[in-house]
């Protein structure tokens, strides 16, 4: 019986063999490698990756679907929100021990409607993770990987780039998926920093938070008075906009506020 995409779930099926393929190119997977793939859906990119992995683990929060992926010999049906699944344990499970260097890769086509808290889930675990390659809406991509002083460049950015470095791999138009989405997408390869910068990350959410507020007027009406409450030693310049600040000087800056926290 054929699936019926479900709205509730954001659900959209790549459909392009071509697409697919380049995809699967740009993973690279090679066997026995541990991958988790987040929402396979109706297994088009599943099936092409377990051919060259051997194995693979993939979430899946549709029951009907996670039913018929169980049915495959090479896959591990997690049944999950994927927000709720700790992929810290998830490696140690699939058995990756926390002393070695990080190997568990993801990948997905994430649902539109909730990408931006999966990216700041895995965020929060990116130490167990080897790289992240995601189809995601193409102008969320373009605001991941966006440079300073440019329009796209904001809080997604900063919060990412401190410790992914990124890549727009591929743009991908509607006709590729079944049902067709209503914008076009694109894949974007996460590989985490091996030595990121050390910081508070609550810390660096709630300033970005704060400086892009009001990202048309210039810092000192926003992130000058956070500064200043807090009484943080920083030569941080407020005489710009929060989309001319580089995301080294956000880090600083989290670091500053941080070491300001713990003298007092």
């Amino acid at each position: 019986m054929k699936h019926r995409a479900r709205k509730r779930f954001g659900q959209h099926f790549l459909s392009d063999a071509g697409v697919i393929d380049e995809i699967v190119r740009a993973i690279a997977p090679q066997p026995q490698q541990v991958m988790v793939e987040i929402g396979p859906g109706l297994a088009a990119l599943t099936q092409p990756l377990v051919e060259r992995l051997g194995h693979l683990t993939v979430i899946e929060l549709d029951r009907d679907l996670a039913r018929q992926l169980r049915e495959h010999p090479q896959l591990n049906v997690v049944e999950s929100d994927v927000l709720k699944v700790d992929f810290v344990a998830l490696a140690e499970s699939l058995g990756l021990a926390p002393e070695q260097p990080a190997q568990l890769r993801v990948v997905g086509n994430l649902p539109y409607n909730i990408s931006s808290p999966i990216l700041f889930h895995l965020l929060e675990q990116a130490h167990v993770i080897q790289d992240q390659h995601f189809m995601l809406q193409k102008e969320v991509v373009e605001r991941m990987v966006a440079s300073p002083s440019t329009s796209a460049y904001g809080r997604l950015s900063v919060m990412l780039q401190w410790r992914y470095a990124m890549e727009n791999m591929l743009v991908v138009g509607p006709e590729c998926f079944d049902p067709p989405p209503r914008v076009d997408s694109a894949v974007v390869r996460m590989v985490p920093l091996a030595t990121p910068p050390e910081l508070a990350l609550p810390v660096l959410s709630e300033l970005v938070q704060v400086a892009f507020s009001q990202r048309r007027k210039l810092l000192r009406h926003t992130l000058g008075q956070w500064i200043s409450t807090r009484e943080i030693d920083t030569p941080f310049d407020t005489q710009r906009r929060a989309e001319e600040v580089p995301v080294a000087e956000y880090v600083a800056l989290a670091q500053a506020a941080a070491a300001s926290t713990a003298v007092a």
